[in-house]
């Protein structure tokens, strides 16, 4: 049975939103990214627009190793017949890697990683040689591009204007709570499924389906015959529900999970993002681990925090032997310190100290080394090292060794290591 909307369908209802947003605004964007929700929800849009005969335009910002049926799926939405303007963006953006530790963003349509790249770049993309956006620069994150695009197109076009998402609330809790809760945000004349994109003066998010459940979804493809992504087609043959299907790029917190999908439906696909995201396969097998952890990750609770040591050592091996070594000879400095200084043997060092004698270098434990490990503290810092000119000698043979690794100053939050980076990139151009 379909939900119900007071007196009304969630169609229906979806439906009346897409025309008063319409009615409301000056200039309508529609964000899509080849998923499920936001393939019909730009579908909706354009049945809507054909009714009132007007135009719109759409945002697709292009992550490069994308399924090839995605990118299919795009061009097949391009051929929408209200479409004004179809902005398909292919600039360097930096997006999340949550498959290494050693690379936690990467870059996406990097020239300087051209050999690499997943795809060819698209030939009516926005891309560095074209760029029209004034605010943009290399390593910008999404999350600041789709900000600075609302900016952009508001000025460019004049007049309010409305960005349509294709966010639902029961995809995530921080969804829902983005629609259901105030949290200080403005809304258009009361209307609880749009907010203020800040700091516009004058362009709101809109989401028309905020209230559809995944059933829904896949109604409305079903009964008014929309065009879809066949990637769900095929995570359906390969044992996944419609509730576990994801699609955003793979190296995502969630998308990780994915990894071996990603491998199974588009093997083609997946060599070459083998060779372009580092830490892929490392994440393919660990994905179900905690050994992807950044920061927040946790120890399985069968392992000791020497076991886990190890593991992440072994684990860091499979793909970057010399950066295990590097990791392995700086625990074993740190181990014979304590044992020359305080008696402290390998096999007398604790699991856990306490949390502020660790907090503070004072007392050795293998949880203090496993978090050193785990959060990628090059230099290891948190044994009480620092900078040296050795380990700059050994950073600089591993950007050398491997450029898609350690490329960029932005990869790191460590202060040191990004200073690093950025003058040996210097250096080298």
């Amino acid at each position: 049975m379909p939900k119900i909307y007071i007196d009304k369908d969630v169609l229906t209802a979806a439906m009346e939103r897409i025309e008063y947003i319409f009615d409301e605004f000056d200039n309508v964007y529609v964000s899509v990214s080849g998923g499920k929700d936001s393939s019909v929800m730009v579908q909706l849009v354009n049945i809507v627009a054909s009714k009132l005969n007007r135009k719109y335009d759409v945002l697709y910002i292009d992550f490069e190793a994308q399924y090839k049926a995605t990118i299919d799926h795009i061009y097949e939405l391009k051929k929408l017949s209200n479409i004004n303007t179809f902005y398909h963006v292919c600039l360097p953006i930096a997006l999340r890697n949550a498959v290494s530790v050693i690379q936690p963003k990467w870059i996406c349509w990097d020239v300087d990683s051209e050999n690499l790249w997943v795809r060819s770049m698209p030939d009516d993309s926005i891309n560095i040689s074209n760029n029209p956006f004034p605010f943009f620069s290399k390593g910008q994150e999404f999350e600041e591009f789709i900000v600075y695009f609302a900016e952009w197109y508001e000025k460019k076009n004049k007049g309010n204007t409305a960005c349509l998402v294709g966010i639902r609330s029961d995809e995530s809790l921080n969804r829902f709570r983005t629609i259901a809760f105030d949290n200080g945000k403005i809304c258009y004349k009361g209307k609880n499924w749009t907010t203020l994109v800040k700091p516009t003066k004058s362009v709101y998010s809109a989401f028309p389906i905020y209230d559809w459940r995944t059933e829904d979804i896949w109604g409305a493809v079903s009964n008014l015959d929309l065009l879809h992504n066949k990637i769900y087609d095929m995570m359906w043959y390969n044992g996944l529900t419609i509730h576990e299907q994801r699609l955003c790029q793979p190296f995502g917190d969630d998308q990780r999970n994915g990894l071996d999908q990603f491998r199974s439906l588009e093997y083609e696909t997946w060599d070459k993002v083998l060779s372009r995201v580092n830490g892929v396969n490392f994440g393919n097998i660990y994905c179900k681990t905690s050994a992807l952890g950044n920061i927040t990750s946790m120890k399985p609770d069968f392992m000791t925090w020497e076991n886990y040591s190890v593991f992440l050592l072994e684990s860091l091996g499979l793909y970057n032997h010399d950066l295990m070594m590097h990791y392995t000879d700086k625990i074993c400095k740190f181990i014979k310190w304590h044992t020359e200084h305080s008696g402290i043997t390998v096999s007398d060092i604790p699991d856990t100290e306490e949390i502020a004698l660790e907090q503070k270098k004072q007392a050795p434990s293998w949880r203090r080394i496993a978090r050193a490990i785990e959060r990628n503290d090059f230099y290891m810092k948190r044994l009480s090292f620092s900078q040296t000119k050795s380990d700059n000698e050994k950073l600089k043979v591993m950007v050398n060794k491997w450029k898609n690794i350690l490329t960029c100053g932005t990869i790191t939050n460590d202060k040191h290591l990004k200073q690093f980076m950025e003058s040996n990139l210097n250096e080298n151009d």
